[in-house]
């Protein structure tokens, strides 16, 4: 095997060819250590928490609630007017995250909803944010945010690393960290080796899928050997989450990762 990377698979991209629930087991079977998906709230959390110890997995990450997802909702930080409806999902992201032994959670900021201005969403996602990553840490926990593409996402609210980095620093005291979703930068920016390098001590948690087609490593341009290779070298030691959708199924594609985990 190549490096330390700790790879955690995302189960709402992968072994979708079974029930949510039965992705636990595959995941081990296929080598993974731990598990992340976007939105256990379909689930009582006694029944993931359940799954994780049964498999001896780790869960890595969870997002907050992120509005009506099945409408197109992507997030509510940056909405002026559903504060209330947000903080009710600070809690209940924090109750999941201690009942699922998860370290931390990621808080979409979300498309501005019709009539805001640029200004009320800016100061909605820093208060937000700023309430979320108090609560988080008063919780044990880490929140971070994350900057997504205008290609998936059209009109997300924060687009690149130097966004995502600047509201960061403007809530400051620690509180908000950063997702880094390789896929995601490599379409708005590339030069993902040299910034994660540079922000390191920010970044809480990186994703990767290949570009273009958003599926595993080896399918696109981004070179994942050297990039995993990196972020050993480097020194990080967060989560690596495989959220690609696969070009065929799950398992037919899972030959790039034996240069990292023992399988089976």
């Amino acid at each position: 095997m190549r490096g330390m990377v700790k790879l955690a698979a995302n189960l709402n991209f992968l072994f979708t060819e079974v029930h949510f629930l039965d992705r636990f087991a595959l995941a081990k079977e296929h080598g993974f250590e731990a598990v992340e998906y976007p939105i256990p709230y379909d689930y009582p959390e006694e029944a993931l928490a359940e799954r994780l110890r049964e498999h001896g997995l780790t869960q890595a990450l969870i997002n907050l609630p992120a509005g009506d997802w099945a409408a197109g909702e992507r997030g509510l930080a940056c909405h002026p007017d559903r504060t209330d409806e947000f903080r009710k999902g600070v809690e209940t992201a924090i109750r999941y995250a201690q009942a699922l032994d998860c370290p931390r959670a990621n808080c979409l900021a979300g498309n501005p909803p019709e009539g805001a201005s640029t200004e009320e969403a800016v100061d909605a996602l820093l208060e937000n944010l700023a309430y979320a990553g108090r609560a988080f840490r008063e919780a044990g926990l880490q929140l971070l945010t994350e900057p997504i593409n205008t290609r998936d996402i059209p009109g997300f609210f924060l687009n690149t690393s130097a966004q995502g980095l600047a509201v960061i620093e403007e809530i400051g005291d620690g509180l908000v960290g950063l997702q880094y979703d390789a896929y995601h930068m490599q379409i708005m920016e590339g030069d993902l080796a040299r910034t994660v390098e540079q922000n390191l001590e920010v970044i809480g948690h990186i994703q990767i899928a290949d570009n273009p087609g958003r599926h595993e490593p080896g399918t696109g341009e981004v070179n994942y050997g050297f990039f995993l290779g990196h972020l050993d070298a480097i020194g990080y030691e967060g989560w690596v989450g495989c959220e690609y959708a696969p070009a065929t199924t799950t398992e037919a594609g899972l030959g790039w990762l034996s240069d990292y985990v023992q399988q089976g």
